[in-house]
């Protein structure tokens, strides 16, 4: 990346971050915070556009209850402050990301439109989905077991207390086990910047569940 691009993108970052009030910019490695293990992912921050791109506010009622997995610092919990949400959510491994997640919530400079939020620190698979929730996000949080093991209890929610649910998925590299199960459908993919990496990272997807 050229010197030109990456001060043009850093500093818009940076001004997001003080028109909100927080701090969210950083990227945490779960091994410097003694979390590593299989299938665990490092904290990124999402792009401060990306939510209101993949979830447009007029899909969005005053029942819809909102989950974040792997919350991190709270900067999509900020952004889904802003819709009508009856409930926002995040859970979060590290009561360290959590804690600043909290603060960022307190500090934030944008009146929030949402009702209740809740930061939980948690592991994934201790954390009983509730059976209100219609609107699952993931950044690329973990993978492969945990992953799967964690859409397998969003469908058994559905299946529960039949209900629409959306799902949005950043950097989705374990989408071929979502449409493995029959039970997603894919409904857009906003491109955001380009990745050395290459596709799927850069993108972030918007998927339906769908009923039994």
């Amino acid at each position: 990346m050229s010197a030109y691009k990456w001060l043009r993108r850093n500093v818009g970052q940076l001004l997001y971050e003080r028109r909100y009030g927080v701090r969210t910019a950083e990227r945490v490695d779960l091994a410097d915070m003694g979390l590593e293990g299989e299938d665990r992912v490092y904290y990124a921050a999402l792009n401060w556009r990306a939510l209101r791109k993949a979830l447009p506010k007029s899909e969005v009622g005053e029942r819809d209850v909102f989950v974040d997995f792997g919350s991190g610092m709270g900067r999509v919990i900020v952004q889904a402050s802003q819709y009508p949400f009856k409930r926002v959510i995040g859970v979060e491994l590290s009561e360290e990301l959590t804690g600043i997640a909290k603060e960022n919530v307190r500090n934030m400079r944008v009146r929030r439109k949402c009702g209740e939020i809740e930061l939980i620190a948690s592991d994934v698979l201790d954390y009983a989905i509730p059976d209100d929730v219609t609107v699952a996000f993931f950044n690329n949080p973990f993978r492969g077991k945990i992953f799967s093991e964690v859409i397998d209890r969003l469908v058994a929610s559905v299946d529960r207390a039949p209900r629409p649910v959306r799902m949005i998925y950043g950097n989705p590299l374990e989408e071929p086990y979502l449409m493995s199960t029959g039970r997603f459908r894919h409904l857009r993919t906003i491109n955001l910047k380009p990745d050395p990496l290459g596709p799927p990272f850069g993108t972030i997807r918007t998927y339906d569940l769908l009923p039994r």
